[in-house]
């Protein structure tokens, strides 16, 4: 075995980074911040173009168990596992990607005999998710076990299971499952975490801090869009009033005094209200663009 190189300098930051369904859209939301990653298909430790900071490639709910026990700093991981594991850790960014709901669901069919909920009587519930499970077992006041399962839950039911918790995004494998959800436990979402203890050195603070703009300002900016429009003098103010912005619309006169145009980041889902409103009120010459970074 070759002798560790005590030269090697420490890293600031060790960011673990998730493996499985949640990889393509963090290392997506990387990219389009600036941050490059460099890594083979079997390299778990790519490498990043942030000075200082060291990458490792873990599953989520590892990043989440070695974020608690301060072997990684950061990393990012599901709102459901942080949770599930009872991690302290601390909430530095919500992403919003890979938004999912921790669900109970059981069988139509058991459901329909029992006037839609379930029966009053023992219940075995299959989950990855012992601890919420257990948790929403006692909140709900029902007489049931919990067998642990290793992926494809919704599988269990009839047979093996009454009914069962896991995360649902389009409710697609459920409905494929002929289950019906009996009550959600939770959100989640792909967020960032840090150790607690991170953010009491200054200097890894302030490069948390710094990766928290950058990738910030991408999530803002895929949800806006800048629109420019032309508008004559005397309807400027009107205009104005039905154009939403993050605070104040940029207005520069247009060339001869015939006019202004203006510009401002909108939120993309206004759209198909904001531009016919737009026309309405005076608008002309009506652009809209797509941003790569809004920082505020």
């Amino acid at each position: 075995m070759p002798a560790r190189d005590e030269t090697q300098e420490t890293p600031l930051l060790r960011l673990a980074l998730p493996k499985g369904h949640m990889k393509t859209a963090v290392f997506d939301l990387l990219a389009e911040a600036g941050i490059r990653l460099h890594h083979g298909s079997r390299n778990y430790r790519p490498k990043i173009s942030l000075e200082g900071v060291e990458v490792k490639l873990l599953k989520p709910q590892n990043i989440v168990e070695m974020l608690h026990l301060g072997s990684r700093d950061i990393g990012f991981a599901g709102a459901d596992w942080v949770a599930e594991l009872d991690a302290e850790l601390v909430e530095v960014l919500d992403t919003g990607l890979d938004p999912v709901r921790l669900v109970a669901a059981a069988p139509r069919e058991l459901l329909d005999a029992h006037d839609g909920g379930l029966p009053d009587r023992h219940l075995v519930i299959a989950s990855e998710y012992v601890r919420l499970t257990e948790q929403w077992i006692e909140d709900e006041g029902l007489d049931a076990s919990v067998v642990k399962s290793f992926g494809a839950t919704e599988v269990f039911p009839p047979e093996d299971a009454d009914c069962i918790v896991d995360n649902s995004a389009t409710g697609s494998t459920l409905e494929a499952n002929d289950l019906e959800v009996v009550g959600e436990l939770m959100t989640s979402s792909t967020r960032l975490y840090a150790h607690p203890d991170v953010l009491e050195d200054p200097d890894k603070k302030e490069a948390v801090d710094r990766l928290v703009m950058v990738l910030r300002s991408v999530l803002e900016a895929r949800a806006r869009v800048m629109v420019e429009v032309n508008v004559t003098a005397d309807r400027l103010d009107e205009l104005v009033d039905v154009l939403p912005c993050m605070r104040e619309p940029t207005i520069s006169p247009l060339h001869s005094q015939s006019g202004y145009a203006v510009k401002a980041a909108v939120p993309r889902d206004v759209l198909p209200t904001v531009i016919p409103e737009l026309k309405e009120h005076g608008g002309t010459d009506i652009v809209v663009t797509s941003l790569a970074q809004i920082v505020p």
